[in-house]
């Protein structure tokens, strides 16, 4: 046998026995012997000089990351929406069958009486994998849904994630990475600096640029997703959860069908104390629709699937001592009092700072320093005090309102319920903050702008408006502590490519207060120009779905400040062009007003870009195939749809027939 044939004979064996030590916890061998085997490997890479795709000695390799890419996911992945009661979680059930009733009424082809599967909700760091031949060829992070960050060299660390898989078409898999509670308390022993709590470990492992420091942590990760994938289909989501089990990805063993609300909930009571036996953290569990049709006809909506809902274990509270108050400044210059407490444990995390939302929050929950205070943790959001434990104070502090600003000294203003420093121009939280929320992903997306840099730019530069990032040079930049070469050229880059914006970006990130991504992106629809939203009127606001008074006199209070408009037009004259595409024209043709359903694997295209093609030819794809179907598209190894819409009599476009159509049409996939 040849040394090629050898290697790939190893990668094979070794792969295998990786999964059934890492996935199935069933070792096939000796450590002794799996050690000859690897140690065998890497002679023979070393050898000839080639290391195939899938070897496992390429887990843990490579440099540090200069920085992390963006990565756009092929198909979304949805937040859920939530529930914390039994009450909700019916509630939510009655809708699910309204909505089955109501299609049912309207259609032929009748949708089943909902099934429900329940699986944990794990708190760690959404993954999301992409399969391309076989091969793994990107991993990322959640990010905002549709664009994370490629984070591949760090899963590869994952030694329970496969390398590769024997499905051979191009394939998303959501999972969840974790840090087991017991890797946690082994690194913990001997790390210079321990880690506070297993989810945290988690994401800030695979969020390092490292893949060395991430293999440290020993983490672990489970799947229970296909957001996207060629040339299949699924009817049950226990269908899918088996096809993703037999290409060896780790799926937890937990995973139930109910065929009413009543069983599920009495398994939910169940589970919350089943729960805290496990070695990784969970914070509630999902509940999906199993039909996939019945999925598809329930839809989304502008945030989560109507298909599914996490139900929130309740929060846990404890008692500790309030050490004292921290008074902050953000970027509006509302000042907002945070509690410094004796440190405590809730559900495996460490805390030491709690919430208490403004001046009244302290009068109404009665809190001192040196009583001892109710915290509750829920949601996964930062704890919050929620009262003071009777009798609990001994020699209480009273906590005094500010008079001036803990950051630069100017006398604060009371307006409502909040405290507020008026001096934008030179206070620094506030000119750091919205140097960050400027730069930030959803706004202008410059690329490697930290709170850090924010920081060196303020006190080593001088740097006090927005504006003045797009007169930042080369010589600016290296000479800050911890700016190479490199770190400058890429910083430059990111915010010169940041003048190329969409309109809806660049009013979010101007940080108009109570202004936030939706309602930038409704203003960018409405007006179609920064021009027109500078000019609206009240009348003209309040006419926008979700606008009321508050949030119109913002906009118009924003832009009638003066020191804004000048900062606006020197962003302008600095190459800054925020533009609104319209949405493209639909063409009259064959598609017009038809349903369509995209079957199979279409040659040199893929179904995401089908679907945007027969959408641009006035088309309605659908993913089930019905009476009212008018046209399936069908590429190879297309399965059941075919099937259904042969015996339908449905007209069927096979991939050479539509690639015509494209043509005839001069349209640009």
């Amino acid at each position: 046998m040849d040394k090629l044939s050898r290697m790939k004979e190893l990668v094979e064996i070794l792969n295998d026995l990786n999964y059934y030590y890492y996935t199935l916890d069933e070792p096939k061998v000796s450590d002794k012997e799996y050690d000859e085997l690897y140690d065998e490997l890497v002679r023979l890479e070393k050898e000839t000089g080639e290391v195939l795709p899938n070897s496992p000695t390429q887990r843990i390799g490579g440099e540090p990351l200069d920085k992390f890419e963006k990565h756009t996911h092929l198909g979304k992945l949805w937040s859920l929406d939530k529930c914390q009661s039994v009450e909700e979680l019916k509630n939510w059930d009655n809708r699910v069958k309204r909505l089955i009733e109501q299609y049912n009424l309207a259609n032929e082809d009748k949708l089943p009486k909902p099934t429900y599967v329940m699986e944990y909700k794990f708190d760690g760091l959404t993954i999301n994998l992409t399969y391309k031949d076989g091969n793994l060829v990107q991993g990322a992070t959640r990010g905002n849904g549709e664009i994370g960050e490629a984070i591949l060299p760090q899963l590869k660390t994952i030694k329970s994630i496969p390398l590769s898989i024997d499905f051979k078409g191009t394939i998303e898999i959501q999972g969840e990475g974790l840090m087991p509670l017991s890797a946690l308390e082994k690194y913990n022993k001997t790390a210079d600096e321990p880690l506070k709590n297993a989810r945290n470990g988690a994401a800030g492992a695979l969020r390092n640029l490292d893949p060395k420091v991430t293999a440290k942590r020993n983490l672990i990760a489970y799947f229970y997703n296909v957001g996207y994938i060629e040339g299949k289909e699924f009817d049950t989501h226990l269908e899918m959860i088996e096809f993703i089990k037999e290409n060896r990805l780790p799926v937890f063993d937990y995973i139930k069908k109910f065929d009413n609300i009543d069983d599920l909930i009495e398994e939910i009571e169940r589970l919350k104390e089943e729960r805290k036996k496990l070695d990784v953290l969970t914070d509630g569990l999902v509940i999906k629709i199993n039909d996939m049709k019945t999925r598809q006809v329930l839809g989304y909506t502008q945030k989560f699937p109507r298909w599914a809902v996490a139900y929130k274990f309740k929060a846990e509270e404890v008692t500790t001592k309030l050490i004292g108050v921290n008074w902050n400044v953000g970027r509006t210059g509302k000042v907002t009092p945070t509690a410094v407490l004796e440190p405590v444990e809730i559900g495996g995390v460490t805390v030491q700072r709690a919430t208490l939302n403004n001046w009244d929050d302290i009068q109404r929950k009665k809190v001192a320093k040196g009583c001892r205070v109710w915290i509750r943790r829920s949601n996964d959001v930062i704890p919050e005090i929620m009262g003071t434990v009777e009798d609990s104070c001994e020699n209480p502090e009273p906590i005094k309102k500010p008079e001036y600003c803990p950051a630069c000294g100017s006398e604060l203003i009371r307006d409502g319920v909040h405290i507020f420093c008026t001096n934008s121009l030179s206070c620094k939280p506030q000119l750091v903050s919205r140097l960050v929320h400027y730069a930030s992903r959803d706004a202008m997306n410059i690329e490697g702008f930290s709170e850090k840099t924010a920081e060196q730019l303020y006190e080593e530069l001088g740097l006090e408006d927005i504006p003045e990032l797009y007169d930042l040079t080369f010589a600016d930049l290296i000479k800050l502590d911890r700016f190479g070469k490199k770190k400058a050229e890429n910083l430059l880059n990111a915010i010169e490519n940041s003048k190329k914006c969409r309109l809806d970006s660049f009013v979010f990130a101007l940080g108009i207060p109570n202004v936030g991504k939706k309602t930038a992106t409704d203003l960018a629809n409405n007006f179609k120009s920064l021009d027109k939203i500078m000019k609206a009127t009240y009348e003209e606001l309040i006419a926008i779905p979700d606008i009321g008074d508050k949030v119109a006199n913002s906009i118009i209070e924003f832009f009638h400040d003066d020191k804004i408009k000048a900062n606006i037009q020197k962003l302008l004259k600095s190459g800054v062009e925020p533009t609104f595409e319209e949405q493209k024209e639909v063409l009259d043709t064959v598609f017009t007003g038809k349903t369509v359903v995209i079957t199979g694997i279409l040659e040199g295209i893929s179904r995401k870009e089908a679907k945007e093609i027969v959408t641009k030819m006035g088309g309605k794809v659908t993913g089930s195939v019905s009476k009212k179907t008018d046209f399936v598209i069908v590429g190879e190894k297309a399965g059941s749809k075919l099937k259904k819409a042969e015996e339908l009599g449905i007209r069927i476009i096979k991939d050479e027939e539509f690639k015509e159509i494209i043509e005839k049409n001069g349209i640009v996939s």
